[in-house]
């Protein structure tokens, strides 16, 4: 607030005139438009007027007549004047003090003329024509002035009368005695007349004056509820009324609010210069405003407040400008929410990094700058590496917290190099407005990896995670947005692809990827409604007994141009694409049709996705499939993951319900991978726990706990009932450990491969009994990655993709037919290539043994850079030349 040297004190405002307190009434009232009105005085305030009538009466008639009054007749028209006059000094309270004050001055002084008429009519030589006029008009006047006030009018009747009525009694004048009379009839019936016309007149009023109080009430039960409030300026514009609501609300001083300038206490937006003007246009023009946003400092802790306002000008009856009357409304709260609205608008709610809306338009800015040197920048798209397992196993808070603190982690290792953004999920954007050469790109790729490869303490917990880094430099890899994001997008995915927690620069080649699974997804869909899909079946061996128990339907598609293509090449484009539920849903019905040839102690597993179980037409197509196939519902069994319980708990205990009643059999699979819960166990009807492959892998090594989670599994699955199947068993040493623990089933290559349909029914015409086979200790751990690379034998180069590798060899596919023995020369990249030996060859698939052993980084890792295969080419060719 400021309060301007123009203002005036509370003494200054007594002193000139300015409301105070005192007459706050009054001023609400007016505020409003309403006004509060007194009881009408005895006599009203114009009487004094009658002593000049009386007067000039006189000397008229004196000089019309050419007759002059006698002495007495002039002394009392002379006192009656006198008395005319003194009745504005006299003020009438109280009921006694009225009748006092009317028959003094008001019956007294016309009893004073009407005896000076009646002595000159009588004595004076007046003609009486004179007189009695004279006395009408002063009679008249004496009424129009006493307009609803009918006993005063009575009263001034008889005084004028009443002389006249005795001199002519005196005189033997009977029609003046006849008159008196007369006159009073006349005067009481205009009174009771006048009576009844107040009386009315009186009610009207007040049902009126009740209105205007109920009207008044209200208004200040408005005011009271802190809705709104009132304020009046004067023609200066200040204010000489505000509620006293406001004064409260905001900690002002209401008797110092009362004198101020209006624009001292209500602000404009000082960056809004539109507002500046319209305000001073407003109380410069005399023109009303609707809505005017203001803002004052309140007083009682409320810092800037926000208010609107609403005002018109005030005129009076001689269109005299006045000043302004209006109202007001509080705007801070709403005026917050829609700052949180637009910072919500650009900013994200969990970690205040910016959203991917506020990105975009800095980055559509960069790039639409007008001067094209200036459209530079980089972008670095970020996608947390195992998130889903820490969100999944900790649950959503703790993902909340983990992604702040990745926010925090981002902003410290950019700092002021550029903005840092959250994209949705787990994805991260960090955005660099100037030209950055590509080896400090590269550098803070990998500084981010490795700020975000460091443990997180989360409420007592310890979750580890990674990042994979895409990096896209405008104006050499998009001119726009959607392209520079798309370029950035790509390199993601290739870092990605090649193992993850690692970065990628964008390269021409990943266009061509891209494509690449554009092709592969609508080829996918033609294979899912042409029939172009299969099924291979890996028997599920029963431990005590070795004899095949059941198997797991895997799915596998034979590409009619690229051969058999990987599940964890195809799953992941069917999800993206949303092919996921048809496919699930052919894989049942098939799996059903199978089993009906199948003896009927074999059962099946089919695994059901989180997207197919969350489709509430899941049980009715899996009766259907059974009804269909005619097989008995126990022995179709469903593979189910941990992730479903992290949805709606309602609708995935009604799907459960609706399963059990079919009469399938559940299975939890991959068990202690996710969110594991025993309440799962407790609550869900399962029939079966799967022990994931993690846990059997190295499960025989000195000094791994896999053994004894495996030996826990398995006795708390045997005290709920229920059957553990171990999973990717392909060792003798890894079946013996299995046994041990007392785990029920076994599932791996130690028994067998996954079978083709028609290899399934062979094997099961041969017997249900199986044999192990395998080798008796594990080899070396290997890493999963999907990385395409290029392969020389002689002159000749050939594409291949490896699927897994080690520090001794790697597992390639894309090349058919291939002799043991060859040796390729492989590409890793750009910068490494090995001597590979090829130790076996299976369909498309090749086993290689490097000549030299790779190294490993600090986090157990291959650094393979990115291949740029087409480079890598030519520059062997012109070697080679």
């Amino acid at each position: 607030m400021r309060s301007p040297e123009g203002d005036a004190t509370a003494s200054e405002r007594r002193r000139s005139g300015l409301p105070t307190k005192s007459n706050e009434a009054d001023a609400f009232a007016r505020a409003r438009g309403l006004s509060l009105s007194d009881d009408a005085p005895a006599l009203p305030s114009q009487w004094p007027v009658l002593g000049a009538m009386a007067l000039a009466g006189a000397l008229g008639n004196g000089l019309i007549a050419q007759s002059y009054p006698p002495i007495t007749s002039l002394v009392a028209v002379l006192l009656s004047a006198l008395l005319f006059s003194l009745s504005r000094l006299v003020r009438d309270t109280g009921r006694v003090r009225r009748l006092s004050v009317t028959t003094a001055f008001g019956l007294i002084p016309h009893l004073l003329v009407g005896y000076a008429y009646a002595e000159w009519m009588f004595h004076g030589g007046l003609p009486l024509g004179f007189g009695i006029a004279t006395l009408i008009l002063a009679g008249s006047m004496a009424a129009v002035f006493l307009a609803g006030r009918p006993f005063p009018m009575l009263f001034v009747k008889i005084g004028i009368w009443l002389p006249i009525a005795v001199h002519s009694i005196a005189y033997n004048d009977h029609m003046a005695v006849i008159a008196l009379p007369l006159a009073i009839l006349v005067a009481v019936g205009i009174a009771l007349f006048q009576e009844r016309y107040d009386r009315r007149s009186e009610e009207e009023r007040q049902a009126e004056e009740r209105s205007r109080n109920r009207s008044i009430d209200i208004l200040r039960d408005y005011e009271a509820t802190g809705q709104g409030w009132f304020w009046e300026t004067d023609k200066h514009g200040r204010i000489v009324y505000i509620s006293e609501v406001f004064a409260e609300r905001y900690g002002f001083d209401h008797e110092d609010l009362l004198g101020k300038v209006f624009t001292s206490v209500f602000e404009v937006d000082p960056g809004d210069r539109d507002a500046e003007r319209t305000i001073k246009f407003h109380f410069t023009a005399h023109s009303p405003f609707h809505e005017l946003p203001v803002r004052g400092e309140g007083r009682a802790g409320d810092g800037t407040v926000w208010w609107s306002v609403n005002g018109r000008p005030i005129f009076d009856s001689f269109e005299n400008f006045c000043g302004f009357r209006g109202s007001g409304t509080d705007l801070t709260e709403r005026r917050r929410s829609a700052e949180h609205a637009s910072r919500l608008a650009l900013y994200d709610s969990l970690t205040g990094l910016a959203n991917r809306h506020a990105l975009s338009q800095a980055l559509s800015k960069l790039l639409t700058h007008r001067n094209p040197a200036q459209r530079v920048c980089s972008i670095l798209m970020l996608d947390l590496d195992r998130f889903k397992h820490v969100n999944d196993t900790f649950g959503h808070p703790t993902g909340d917290a983990l992604l702040n603190q990745v926010a925090r982690r981002l902003e410290k290792v950019v700092g002021d190099l550029g903005t840092v953004g959250r994209i949705g999920g787990d994805e991260f954007q960090v955005l660099i407005p100037k030209r950055c050469e590509k080896a400090r790109l590269e550098q803070l790729g990998n500084d981010i990896i490795h700020s975000l490869s460091q443990p997180y303490s989360i409420d007592g917990n310890r979750a580890v995670i990674g990042a994979s880094v895409g990096i896209a430099i405008a104006p050499e890899h998009g001119g726009t947005s959607e392209r520079l994001v798309r370029s950035a997008d790509l390199a993601l995915y290739a870092a990605k692809d090649a193992g993850r927690g690692r970065y990628r620069v964008f390269s021409d080649d990943l266009h061509v990827a891209a494509r690449e699974r554009n092709q592969l997804e609508e080829e996918l869909r033609l294979a899912i409604d042409t029939g172009g899909l299969q099924l291979h079946y890996q028997p599920v061996v029963n431990t005590a007994t070795e004899e095949i128990s059941g198997f797991e339907a895997l799915m596998r598609w034979n590409h009619p141009k690229q051969g058999w293509i990987s599940p964890e090449k195809f799953v992941p484009v069917a999800e993206d694409a949303g092919l996921i539920v048809a496919m699930g849903e052919w894989a049942i019905r098939q799996a059903c049709s199978d089993l009906a040839r199948w003896p009927k102690s074999v059962r099946c597993a089919v695994n059901v996705s989180p997207l197919q179980f969350a489709d509430p037409a899941l049980p009715g197509v899996i009766a259907d499939a059974i009804a269909k196939a005619g097989i008995c519902p126990s022995r179709l069994e469903l593979e189910i993951t941990e992730s479903v319980f992290l949805d709606d708990s309602e609708g995935t205990d009604a799907t459960f319900a609706a399963l059990k009643a079919v009469g399938v059999r559940l299975a939890l699979d991959d068990f202690g991978t996710g969110y594991s819960s025993l309440g799962y166990l407790k609550n869900a009807p399962f029939d079966k726990i799967k022990i994931d492959q993690g846990f059997v892998r190295g499960a025989t090594m000195p000094g791994s706990r896999n053994g004894a989670i495996i030996a826990a599994i398995s006795s708390l699955a045997n005290a709920l009932g229920m059957d553990t199947t171990a999973e990717g068993v392909e060792t003798l040493d890894e079946l013996e450990l299995i046994r041990m623990h007392g785990c029920s089933h076994i599932q791996g290559y130690i028994y067998s491969k996954p079978l083709s349909t028609a290899e399934a029914d062979a094997r099961l015409e041969e017997g249900l009994k199986a044999r192990p086979s395998g080798p008796r200790a594990a080899r070396e751990p290997r890493q999963a990655m999907l990385r395409r690379v290029v392969l020389q034998h002689g002159e000749d180069f050939y594409n291949g993709t490896i699927r897994n590798i080690s520090s001794q060899g790697a597992l390639i596919e894309g090349l058919w037919n291939v002799p043991e023995g060859t040796v390729f020369r492989v590409a890793l990249s750009e910068r490494l290539a090995v001597d590979a030996e090829v130790r076996w060859c299976a369909e498309n698939r090749i086993g290689v043994r490097f000549a030299q052993r790779l190294r490993r980084d600090q986090r157990g890792q291959f650094d393979l850079p990115a291949p740029e295969v087409e480079r890598s080419i030519q520059r062997e060719q012109r070697r080679s030349a």
